[in-house]
């Protein structure tokens, strides 16, 4: 029963998502040339919803230069065990190449998902916390929490891409002769949508990263791997301060927030604090 309304809310959200974008792509292009500007931003926006759906996890892996993994890898060998105890389907183990220590989850489904870690992360964390952060990912997973969580991220990653060319058109005056609103209207979209975008991941609940860690921890009988992974990684991310309007909005996918030294993104963070997620998981009953 829980799993069907999981999925009945994530079926809602996703269609706000995507009829919002629509909205949006078909009230920029009614900007930039009325009825028939409407009807191309319309195609523009099914274009992008499709994408969303089916590609963004393969444009999220892409992003980050993800390199599945063979069967013989540690990695692959952690999430198989933990994928048995979860009798779950197997996903697609990555690996990542980057300084800073992190993971993530992607995928419109169970049957269709994929797992990815840096390598950093396998140096910094024991076995024993590299597979509890794991645990957490599969738990992601297996909650259907990937697909909302993969369209968010293409839907922002366009957002911003609107946003950037609307600031343009605002500096050099497009719209000025247009039909009612005009350049206002330009300056207020460009205004605007960096807004939704932020909305847009908020709208993603935080409740998920505390669903997932009650999961890590029921999946690996103990809350102290992973509460002592989280503290490790929380000293550990190194700030991405030349992070591109397309990557920003991946914060969401993460175990830990990958772009925290910026103190917008700290004010407004998709994910809840260290402290009171270690404190959610100390609070876990552990099903033996």
């Amino acid at each position: 029963m829980y799993i069907k309304i999981k999925m009945a809310l994530n079926r809602l959200k996703t269609t706000v998502l995507l009829a919002s974008l629509a909205g949006l792509f078909m009230g920029f292009g009614y900007l930039l040339g009325s009825n028939v500007g409407l009807m191309i931003g319309f195609v523009i926006a099914m274009a992008i919803n499709f994408g969303s759906y089916w590609f963004s996890d393969k444009i999220v892996l892409k992003m980050y230069n993800a390199k599945e993994v063979s069967k013989d890898h540690k990695l692959y060998k952690m999430v198989e065990e933990l994928a048995r105890l979860a009798k779950m389907p197997m996903p697609k183990v990555y690996i990542i190449s980057a300084p800073s220590p992190n993971a993530f989850a992607t995928g419109r489904s169970p049957k269709h998902a994929a797992v990815a870690a840096t390598e950093s992360l396998l140096h910094l964390l024991t076995d024993e916390e590299a597979k509890a952060v794991m645990a957490h990912e599969l738990t992601h997973v297996k909650n259907r929490d990937t697909l909302i969580q993969t369209i968010a991220v293409g839907i922002a990653s366009a957002i911003g891409m609107v946003a950037q060319m609307l600031q343009w058109m605002a500096i050099f005056g497009f719209g000025r002769d247009n039909n009612y609103g005009g350049i206002i209207g330009v300056i207020a979209l460009a205004i605007l949508t960096p807004l939704i975008a932020t909305i847009i991941q908020l709208a993603i609940s935080r409740q998920r990263e505390y669903m997932a860690d009650a999961g890590a921890v029921q999946l690996m009988k103990t809350p102290m791997p992973l509460i002592s992974a989280l503290q490790k990684l929380e000293a550990s991310v190194r700030p991405q301060r030349n992070t591109s309007a397309a990557a920003a909005p991946t914060e969401s996918l993460f175990i830990v927030n990958p772009f925290k030294g910026s103190s917008v993104f700290k004010l407004f963070s998709t994910h809840p604090t260290t402290e009171s997620r270690i404190a959610a998981m100390k609070r876990v009953k552990i099903k033996r």
